[in-house]
């Protein structure tokens, strides 16, 4: 059955409109209208003034819930992980394994699949941070668990047969050709964790590497003689990068200059968000370690940032504030330009008809109201 959400500004083409209505036929957008257009008989949803934008699309999600998918790598742990982090206007996302054996990456993908199959809302594919890295740009990942990428590890991380899978890896510690082959296999390249000069990530970027793991955080930074990780993912204008916007992992004032190297649209918003989302208790254990939220952010007992407790429309609201970019650029950021990177963009990820029916109703202080995976509505 048709429904048809009005009195809300929605947001197509990058600018809010007024007056119109969205019809929502199954799981699909199927118009734009102006309200005068809209049936006699059609059902109504009304969005009382608030604004209509396209559902946030988060690359990175470890966790939320109180459950890590590194702990649980079942379809029971992802529908949890979705459902936690939908109340916050996240209707599509790839659960994320960190580092760990290649048996855990292979049950973590088995779930996926599975969970895809089954319809769980709003899983796209996988995530796999690891353990293809650099121990000395770990961060919170174990050192025990980084490893060479082997025959076997290429065939556990190319073994998802629904959605996208996305690979997180430290281009020196691997030979362009490997990347070349991941992603010729289909995967989604990303450099993070590495310490790899600007000739090693250049020569990943010439071979595949399409995407940069939460921009400045575990890479080699910008330097004068050696611009590192940073400075070919900034140099870059076709390269995908990743913020974790939460004032912590990356100052306001670094990423604003980011934002002026190259063209906004290739920047995203991700939270690499860890089982405390979407609970009160703010305390998980993390391949044997406490890790707690302190001041909104997780640490381990040496005060090592060990991913997030940020969601998207924390998200969106931070980048708004700390990086003075507008709602729309912002909403984008979080949407549009993660689907461009997973190449999901013809079918999520912007507000129009044919597309998915992924949409979020926020308020004017962008706080979730309410939200839709495929059609379906829950309230905020």
């Amino acid at each position: 059955m048709a429904v048809a959400l009005v009195n809300g500004r929605i947001l197509v083409d990058g600018a809010f409109v007024e007056g119109r209505a969205l019809l929502v036929e199954g799981d699909r957008i199927a118009a734009i209208l102006a309200d005068r257009e809209v049936a006699a008989d059609t059902a109504r949803h009304d969005l009382d003034g608030g604004m209509l934008v396209p559902g946030f699309i988060d690359s990175q999600v470890n966790g939320g819930g109180g459950v890590l998918f590194n702990d649980a790598p079942t379809v029971e742990a992802i529908a949890a992980i979705g459902a936690a982090h939908r109340r916050f206007g996240t209707t599509g996302f790839l659960p994320t394994l960190i580092s760990d054996d290649l048996a855990v990456v292979r049950a973590g993908v088995a779930a996926v699949d599975a969970a895809m199959a089954a319809g769980v809302p709003g899983v796209l594919g996988i995530h796999i941070e690891g353990p293809f890295l650099n121990v000395d740009r770990k961060g919170i990942h174990a050192p025990e668990k980084i490893r060479a990428l082997d025959e076997d590890g290429f065939a556990a991380v190319t073994g998802l047969r629904h959605g996208r899978t996305l690979i997180t890896l430290a281009p020196e510690q691997t030979q362009p050709a490997m990347v070349r082959r991941l992603a010729d296999a289909g995967l989604i390249v990303a450099a993070g964790h590495t310490d790899g000069s600007y000739r090693e990530i250049r020569d990943a970027l010439d071979n595949g590497l399409t995407g940069f793991t939460h921009l400045f955080n575990a890479m080699s930074p910008l330097g004068s003689r050696e611009p590192g990780a940073v400075g070919a993912a900034l140099e870059d204008e076709a390269a995908w990068c990743g913020l974790i916007v939460d004032g912590r992992h990356v100052d306001p004032v670094t990423m604003r200059l980011a934002l002026r190297c190259k063209p906004v649209d290739r920047f995203m918003l991700v939270t690499d968000a860890m089982p405390s989302v979407g609970m009160v208790h703010k305390s998980f254990m993390l391949q044997g370690h406490r890790i707690t939220v302190v001041d909104g952010v997780c640490v381990n007992e040496d005060g090592t940032l060990a991913g997030s407790d940020l969601d998207m429309a924390r998200a969106v609201r931070n980048a708004v504030k700390m990086l003075g970019i507008d709602v729309p650029t912002a909403i984008a950021m979080a949407s549009l330009s993660p689907a461009r990177f997973l190449g999901m963009d013809a079918d999520r990820g912007r507000i129009a008809p044919g597309l998915a029916a992924d949409l979020v109703l926020m308020g004017d202080d962008l706080h979730v109201r309410g939200s839709w995976i495929a059609g379906r509505y829950l309230p905020g």
